[in-house]
């Protein structure tokens, strides 16, 4: 029988004061952050390994910090990875990569960001995959639209790498899920999510669950520890979803992904890939920018 896969779910970033008290509890040191949060939830996304290459000693400390269950996803530094596509890829992604041993297994995947403005270029994509040690867990996020292609999946598949599936605010359809690795990566990035929707998401990754696959669930951090809420009670929304019974038919592709039947809680599957959920609509005011820093 198939192991179901893991809900690691988790917030972009854990150091954030404002998340006290309805996270953290009042009181709680700085030195004191980690620990707890690894207590709630079994997963995070560095934020400052954007800006900086992380440190033997930080990692060291860091994991120190968390069992030995818990997973880092580091994101890949933003001016090595500009260099990794455009320059040298066998330079910069030995420079990215040269301190990630010290996660030993507590490092789940790399997080390799594509600028949001960059369109499809293949070449580009090809060179960074062939430099790119299989020892390393990699995950690409490509936001502009022309790189959900076949060339694309294919490439990403042929090497394990998996595809981010990112839900925006200023997108009009939620992203699909389209398995090309050996699990699944998902960043829920909207402002707000209402309890119908991510419940429809849980719906749409429990197929994959059942099939093996574990998937990352990464929220955007925010000034009140919502998010991170969120994050702790998403896998027992999988669970509630098998409970409660799924309508329809669920069959595997040529590709490897897996079609849901339709449910009564949200549209149909169509075409090759799951369907997701429709987006929450923004409140007409509070909007905010969405920049480099907070995707």
């Amino acid at each position: 029988m198939t192991r179901a896969g893991r809900v690691l779910a988790g917030t972009s970033g854990f150091a954030y004061k404002g998340w006290s008290p309805r996270f953290y509890p009042l009181g709680l040191r700085d030195r004191e952050r980690l620990p707890f949060y690894a207590t709630r939830l079994p997963a995070c996304e560095l934020n400052n390994t954007f800006y900086a290459r992380p440190k033997v000693d930080r990692i060291r400390a860091w994991c120190e910090a968390v069992p030995e269950t818990f997973r880092f996803v580091v994101k890949a530094q933003r001016g090595a990875s500009i260099r990794a596509l455009y320059a040298d890829p066998l330079d910069a992604v030995s420079w990215l990569t040269e301190t990630l041993p010290g996660f030993g297994s507590r490092l789940g995947a790399v997080l390799f960001r594509v600028p949001g403005e960059v369109r499809r270029q293949d070449d580009r994509l090809t060179g960074l995959l062939a430099a790119w040690p299989a020892t390393v867990p990699l995950v690409v996020e490509a936001q502009d639209p022309s790189w959900q292609a076949d060339e694309t999946f294919a490439a990403l598949r042929a090497t394990g790498a998996v595809l981010c599936a990112t839900d925006l605010d200023d997108l009009e359809v939620a992203p699909d899920i389209r398995r090309t690795g050996p699990f699944l990566y998902l960043r829920l990035r909207r402002t707000a999510y209402d309890e119908p929707t991510l419940d429809a998401w849980a719906r749409r990754l429990v197929p994959f669950l059942d099939d093996g696959l574990d998937a990352f669930v990464l929220f955007r951090h925010d000034e009140d520890g919502s998010s991170a809420l969120h994050a702790q009670t998403f896998a027992a929304r999988g669970a509630d979803v098998r409970g409660a019974g799924r309508p329809g038919a669920r069959g595997r592709l040529s590709d490897g992904s897996i079609a849901a039947g339709p449910s009564t809680a949200g549209p149909r599957a169509v075409s090759r890939r799951p369907v997701c959920p429709r987006p929450v609509r923004r409140p007409p005011s509070g909007r905010s920018g969405v920049g480099a820093s907070s995707r």
